[in-house]
């Protein structure tokens, strides 16, 4: 008895068509229906009810099916296992700035289940870390937003999402009140990172300026998250997002920083190559890792 021959006969189980069955593991249908036959001779019984109009478990099937899907089930469990025990000597991540104490939570608990991997961080605007990942010069990156053009050899892991507040002048009468309409904020010039920078978080602001029925005014792109909010602070008429996890640890006393009444949030997720392994470790320890600051650079 083969490990394929049970994944043939899983799928057509499932299927209840050779065909399908076939289109599944990306196998010819004779070769499909001639694993099946032999696993069948071995095991000196019938599996199928076999007719011009269709195919159907027979009793013996039925009772064989679970356990064939338990040896399938412990081959993927050896497989997860081995792909762990195999973790690289270096595993390459692609970063983006200013996570602050969120990556060291996640190298912290990295490390600890990792022990002998060196971590290599690297830096790079987001087309770049894909290219990176894509051609394996990096293992993984991290990415921010959803991906528009996403390349086909790679997979793109949720591991958290960051909520973003807004910030205006502490004695701008908006400040005033416990959460802000976006709709209000209309009038105001919009201070954002460039796109090229960020776009997922630029296209995320402008795009729900424009459900909230505006298009903002955009005030001069700023170079880094604490300038603007230094402008801000000085009592410009301005505003612009903050992850809610950084505002928490700005002490900006001119600067109020209030929850939107339409949530905004952006997704992070891990990028990594399709035909590689996955990197369970990695995976665990990010979603495993509790929410903390973040900056507003990609």
């Amino acid at each position: 008895m083969e490990l394929r021959q049970l994944r043939c006969f899983v799928a057509v189980a499932e299927e209840l068509h050779f065909g399908r069955a076939a289109e599944r593991l990306l196998l010819g249908q004779p070769a499909v229906s001639q694993q099946v036959r032999r696993l069948e001779r071995e095991l000196k019984v019938e599996l199928f009810d076999r007719s011009p109009r269709y195919v159907r478990l027979t009793p013996a099937g039925e009772r064989f099916l679970p356990a064939a899907r338990k040896v399938l089930a412990a081959e993927d469990a050896a497989r997860a296992l081995a792909a762990d025990l195999a973790e690289p000597a270096v595993l390459r991540l692609g970063t983006v700035t200013a996570l602050g104490e969120r990556l060291d939570l996640i190298l912290d608990t990295y490390r600890r289940r990792a022990p002998a991997v060196r971590v290599e961080l690297q830096d790079a605007r987001v087309r770049e870390r894909l290219a990176r990942v894509s051609d394996g010069r990096l293992d993984a990156a991290f990415v921010r937003g959803a991906i528009a053009e996403q390349n086909p050899d790679l997979r793109f892991l949720p591991v958290w999402e960051d909520e973003l507040v807004l910030a205006l002048p502490a004695r701008h009468p908006l400040a005033e009140r416990p959460e802000v309409d976006l709709a209000d904020l209309a009038e105001l010039p919009l201070r954002l990172t460039e796109r090229a920078g960020h776009p997922a978080l630029v296209d995320l602001v402008t795009d729900a300026c424009a459900r909230a029925g505006f298009r903002p005014v955009l005030g001069p792109v700023h170079s880094t998250l604490q300038d603007t909010l230094a402008s801000i602070g000085s009592g410009a008429p301005m505003w612009t997002v903050v992850y809610a996890a950084n505002a928490r640890l700005v002490n900006v006393h001119r600067v109020a920083f209030r929850p939107c009444r339409t949530p905004l949030a952006l997704p992070t997720s891990l990028a990594v190559r399709r035909s590689a392994p996955l990197p369970r470790l990695l995976l665990e320890a990010c979603r495993s890792t509790p929410v903390s600051g973040d900056d507003q650079d990609s």
